[in-house]
């Protein structure tokens, strides 16, 4: 982050977007499925994710994929300066897990910035989010 906003003009390629460290709490997943409404038993019954070969529950995608947008957001220091995020979901997350996302300024062209985006767990050992791609635009 640059400040309280980002500063497109001292944007540089290879600029890294900060770490961001976010642990996934017990009951993350249950959370995030009473606020996007997906109550798939996967993601909020442990028992059931241990019978289809999961280990137990997992965090849905779109909240992994939430910190990422996170991350953006604060290295930008303005959520509207984020105007397009992708990502792949690499492998899934589990409760108690902590999800490390990470970037790169690949590419500026005018009022544009476009960084690459990628997530991993268990200190870099398991890459969960691939192929991301963060788009800012001057605000």
């Amino acid at each position: 982050m640059r400040g309280n906003k980002m500063e497109f003009d001292k944007i540089n390629v290879g600029d890294e977007i900060t770490v961001s460290k976010n642990k996934v709490g017990k009951y993350q997943p249950i959370l995030y499925a009473g606020a996007g409404g997906d109550f798939n038993p996967i993601h909020i019954d442990p028992e059931f994710g241990k019978m289809v070969g999961l280990g137990g529950n997992i965090l849905h995608g779109l909240c992994t994929m939430a910190f990422a947008g996170k991350a953006c957001t604060d290295y930008a220091g303005d959520p509207g300066a984020l105007k397009r995020l992708k990502v792949r979901f690499a492998k899934p997350v589990k409760p108690l897990e902590t999800v490390e996302v990470k970037g790169k300024i690949i590419k500026i062209d005018e009022d544009v910035a476009v960084a690459e985006i990628s997530a991993d767990t268990n200190g870099g050992n398991v890459q969960v989010l691939t192929n991301g791609i963060a788009e800012f635009r001057k605000t």
